[in-house]
């Protein structure tokens, strides 16, 4: 039996500190992203997003937990966190 929270893919990508991606990122799996993401990012697994991780574009995803920064729009179909570093200059969905 599968639990509701689990991703049915169990894929982990990493953008790590120091680290800068400019470009669309797509994946099945989940991403955590403690470097910066210049663009959207697309995947059916949960993102986190570290207290250095920002991101400057679109984020669509199944779950997310944000301590960095989103510069852009969020929308999560299931469970969006939100924690007290957290900064989301966009809509939220």
């Amino acid at each position: 039996m599968a639990k509701l929270n689990e991703t049915e893919n169990s894929n982990i990508n990493l953008i790590s500190n120091g680290t800068e991606i400019t470009g669309d990122v797509k994946s099945d799996g989940d991403i955590r992203i403690d470097g910066m993401l210049i663009g959207n990012l697309t995947t059916k697994g949960k993102v986190v997003i570290g207290s250095t991780g920002k991101v400057k574009g679109e984020v669509v995803c199944k779950n997310s937990e944000v301590h960095g920064e989103v510069d852009g729009k969020i929308n999560v179909s299931q469970l969006l966190t939100l924690k007290n570093s957290s900064q989301i200059n966009g809509d939220i969905i």
